[in-house]
């Protein structure tokens, strides 16, 4: 059910040299920083296949950020908590919201930040490409479980790093703090919700998701609507999404306990909540913003609710007419 995401772009980013003729003056020294570009580059272009495995990338992930901390923090303690080296380099990333043109600053923090930012978007789309499958095998589906697990706590914990950059986040950028919320929130219920469990549960659940899909799109909601209205869309589709199936299964576990009347009006509410869900879908296809284009509508985790809120119903009915 939760297997269709916003689609969010990846980051782009420019080249770094590591060049530091003028600091690294031994052949250690030369080696890292080749090292350093090597792996930057490698990860940069496993980064763009979606069908990548986990473990290369975090490989080379780790094989990049190890170096890379020598430029970010002060390994002796002096001077300070960061290294001297932390202004030595310019770094350029684009934001996932705003458009082509990179935000640009000499910190190693802000490189530090933006490559895990760009890590945690790729677990999301690579969850996206395992669970795309017609049937996700149990190993499978446990590593989509595990992949939004890892971009949900990449998020959470460069939260406390931002506040350290030198220069504030442009609102609306991937450090801005509401952004960062939004992905989150999606990343949360992603996890959750698919877990099989009795109607009662799946119904709790289901509306505790479609409150914090609300929450998660007030969070964006006092953005730029030319760039994150087809963002805002989804978040309030999927909310009103969720409510629809809280109620379908609201019903079937009032049918469960003999409360035919009750559910019947629970299922009615279902049927409510999903005709609104289909009306946002025409209002996402058509809304401005980065975001995929497909039809919603046409997604199977949308199709599927609608005949299972029909046999619901028709079977309270058929039981309460008995």
């Amino acid at each position: 059910m939760a297997y269709w995401f916003h689609r969010n772009p990846l980051k782009a980013t420019t080249a770094v040299g590591f060049n530091l003729q003028m600091i690294a003056v031994n052949s250690d020294a030369v080696q890292i920083c080749s090292e350093l570009k090597q792996n930057r580059e490698k990860l940069i272009e496993l980064f763009t296949d979606a069908n990548n495995s986990v473990s290369s990338v975090e490989t080379t992930l780790h094989n990049y950020l190890s170096l890379l901390m020598g430029f970010v923090q002060a390994l002796d303690n002096r001077g300070g908590d960061y290294s001297k080296l932390r202004h030595s380099l310019r770094f350029k990333w684009t934001q996932t919201m705003l458009g082509n043109v990179p935000i640009v600053q000499q910190d190693a923090l802000f490189e530090l930040i933006s490559i895990c930012e760009e890590y945690a978007i790729w677990l999301m789309k690579h969850a996206s490409a395992i669970a795309g499958k017609d049937e996700p095998k149990m190993e499978e589906a446990k590593e989509v479980h595990t992949s939004l697990r890892k971009a949900s706590g990449v998020f959470s914990a460069l939260t406390v790093h931002i506040d350290n950059l030198l220069e504030k986040p442009s609102p609306g950028s991937d450090m801005d703090n509401r952004v960062a919320n939004a992905y989150i929130q999606q990343l949360t219920i992603a996890r959750a919700i698919e877990l099989k469990h009795n109607a009662a549960l799946i119904s709790g659940l289901a509306n505790e998701a479609s409150k914090t899909f609300l929450a998660a799109a007030s969070s964006i909601k006092a953005l730029d609507a030319t760039k994150f209205g087809k963002w805002l869309k989804y978040f309030q589709l999927k909310s009103v999404f969720y409510e629809a199936y809280a109620y379908c299964y609201l019903g079937e576990n009032l049918l469960s306990l003999d409360k035919c009347g009750e559910a019947i009006r629970a299922l009615q509410e279902a049927e409510k909540c999903l005709a609104t869900a289909k009306e946002l879908c025409k209002e996402y296809e058509k809304a401005k913003g980065v975001g995929s284009t497909a039809k919603i509508s046409e997604n199977l985790f949308f199709r599927s609710l609608s005949p299972l809120i029909k046999r619901t119903k028709e079977k309270c009915e058929r039981e309460n007419g008995m």
